[in-house]
């Protein structure tokens, strides 16, 4: 597993980049495509080749010196993201809030992930699905679609870290039974109760936990789920021409939120097995979690900001699966007119309604 390397291009010596369409390494000034195992064993650190024999990094291991050498770490001094680029990327301005001060830091110590998906969607993708996402809304100005303006579209590998782990349960019910009946005399409602017992182990694999402070949790929630089943080993030459997000929560951190969502699906899994009750009800739970494992994975994200009238809009869009989520401002004036004809035609419906059940009645009499 070769670490984060410049690769030159066979045909003209310029270096490669990542090309989400092809799954292949692409020189961007000759078009010439290779494939990323050819590679491997044939990085060049900027003029001098790297020495053959180096020990490949281990899960769970730092970058080592020959990585953080040819990785630029980048801070922002609004929100405190940091981004880690190939030194070739270079980085002018946040992919998280925008901001055009961020300044660069010595890059080290930092953990290398176990593994990486790549990005499969490009930038014409992450177009052709914004002007998707402004189909159909209603409340949307029309303006804001002809006149916003892409200030920048940034592909950025975003950090998560993946729980296993066997959950046991012990869960005890109480469920309650009821049948009425009546007689000439009387109205009638027994309730029977039963004690239920359930006890097994749910398995879980790749529960995520994003590794991220400066990234919005809703908006990395409604961008999942991603699958780590097209995760590969991690290897440098997947970060030419994107940026990577340094995680900033630690997997002790963010093992609490894991256990949580485990816990809550355990729980719901051993009581969709109780059926046949009126009513349900939980008088003890017990889960303990057993076999557990922790890796780190980044996956691809492409974050998109535009500006209309002074405010910044953000979007994010899963390059795996291109589910795209974000923000729109509401044209507050057709809103409210549509309330208000909303309130007008309900009125005359309410008045036309009333009027007709007080004919109904006059007649009656």
């Amino acid at each position: 597993m070769s670490g984060l390397y410049h690769y030159k291009c066979p045909a003209c010596g310029g270096t490669l980049e990542f090309d989400s369409a092809t799954q292949r390494m692409k020189c961007p000034y000759c078009d010439t495509e290779v494939d990323i195992a050819s590679l491997r064993g044939k990085a060049e650190l900027g003029e001098t080749q790297s020495q053959a024999g180096t020990e490949d990094a281990a899960e769970g291991q730092t970058f080592s010196a020959q990585d953080s050498a040819q990785m630029d770490l980048y801070v922002c001094q609004s929100c405190g993201g940091e981004i880690i680029v190939p030194k070739t990327t270079g980085a002018s301005s946040c992919p998280f809030c925008g901001n055009p001060q961020i300044m660069p830091r010595k890059f080290s110590g930092a953990l290398r992930p176990d593994f990486i998906v790549p990005f499969k969607l490009d930038q014409k993708a992450v177009r052709e699905n914004y002007q998707r996402h402004l189909t159909g809304k209603h409340f949307l100005p029309k303006v804001f679609k002809d006149e916003n303006h892409f200030r920048e579209i940034r592909g950025i590998y975003v950090p998560y870290w993946l729980f296993d782990s066997q959950v046991h349960g012990s869960f005890r019910y109480r469920g309650e039974r009821i049948r009425r009946w009546e007689d000439a005399n009387f109205y009638y409602t027994e309730h029977r109760y039963y004690d239920i017992i359930r006890d097994g182990t749910v398995d879980f694999a790749a529960v995520p936990v994003d590794g991220s402070k400066v990234m919005a949790d809703d908006l990395l929630e409604s961008l999942e789920p991603f699958s780590p089943v097209d995760a590969v080993e991690f290897d440098g030459a997947y970060l030419s021409g994107y940026a990577a997000h340094q995680y900033d929560v630690t997997k002790e951190e963010a093992r609490p939120r894991a256990l949580e969502r485990m816990t809550n699906t355990t729980e719901r899994v051993f009581m969709n097995t109780v059926r046949g009750y009126d009513k349900i009800y939980t008088t003890s739970s017990e889960v303990s979690f057993h076999q557990n494992h922790t890796r780190y994975v980044l996956y691809p994200v492409w974050l998109l900001n535009t500006s209309w009238r002074g405010e910044r809009f953000t979007f994010g869009m899963n390059a795996q699966t291109g589910r795209l989520v974000g923000n729109l401002p509401l044209d507050k004036k057709a809103f409210y007119t549509c309330f208000a004809l909303l309130t007008l035609v309900l009125w005359v419906v309410y008045t036309i309604g009333i009027y007709v059940l007080l004919s109904t009645d006059w007649e009656a009499m």
